[in-house]
């Protein structure tokens, strides 16, 4: 496999409209005007929200959509999660599309009992949390509640990117700064938080690298950075953690 090559990532700072379509032609919209950067990850479920009192609609709207940004995604690399029902079963998942696929899925597995979604929800499974690998590239993928395990973070050792994708709580946003700051430093990679910016959520979408360096700005709706591998290869050669 050839040496990956740097490359530009977005970490997206949405609010969520409640007209599902206006959350999608966002999306669409950021990812047509930042096409030349490899990656973007948009928050926890930006399309819907958590919209328990039509998760019908949301899960039926959510595959519509997904459909569209297959059709759409070529070379970039786009993550999201999406409300989906399976079988008789609701879950949260974690999509990443590139070259018009779905090239890795997974259900969102540790539940938040605070925010009720083990009512609606069903939990998926803690092995699917594993490493995958695009262009040369090592991923991993936490969906927000997920970064507060320890066990969790040790699946993904090795990582060269991991991709964060929340919606968490303002009493909490320190939190939210600290955990990824401190998974980037112990696994000598690059963490993408991407994090809702509604109202009751802690913004602080950020890219946070090896070093522990981050860019952050709760103001803006999209956070720009480069994924550095000789960064990457320069900590883990300089700090041996075997």
């Amino acid at each position: 496999m050839p040496k990956p090559k740097n490359f530009k990532a977005v970490a997206l700072q949405l609010p969520n409209h409640p007209m599902y379509q206006k959350n999608l032609d966002k999306l669409l919209a950021y990812i047509e005007q930042y096409k030349e950067h490899k990656l973007i990850v948009a928050p926890e479920v930006c399309l819907t929200d958590y919209d328990y009192a039509h998760i019908d609609a949301a899960a039926a709207f959510s595959e519509q959509a997904l459909m569209q940004l297959k059709s759409v995604v070529n070379e970039q690399i786009v993550v999201l999660t999406l409300l989906s029902k399976q079988g008789e079963h609701y879950t949260n998942d974690a999509i990443v599309i590139h070259r018009h696929k779905i090239v890795h899925r997974q259900s969102k597995h540790k539940l938040f009992l605070l925010g009720e979604e083990d009512k609606y929800l069903q939990a998926g499974k803690a092995e699917d949390i594993q490493l995958f690998e695009i262009d040369g590239v090592k991923y991993g993928l936490l969906i927000c509640f997920e970064a507060r395990f320890k066990h969790l973070w040790a699946q993904l050792e090795g990582a060269d990117v991991i991709l964060l994708p929340s919606q968490w709580g303002m009493p909490r946003k320190r939190h939210l700064e600290t955990l990824p700051q401190a998974l980037a430093i112990m696994n000598q990679c690059y963490v993408i938080v991407a994090n809702s910016a509604k109202e009751t959520m802690a913004s602080s979408s950020a890219i946070y690298s090896p070093n522990g360096g981050v860019v952050m700005d709760d103001m803006q709706e999209v956070i720009e950075g480069e994924i550095d591998f000789f960064l990457i290869k320069k900590m883990r050669r300089y700090i041996i953690m075997d």
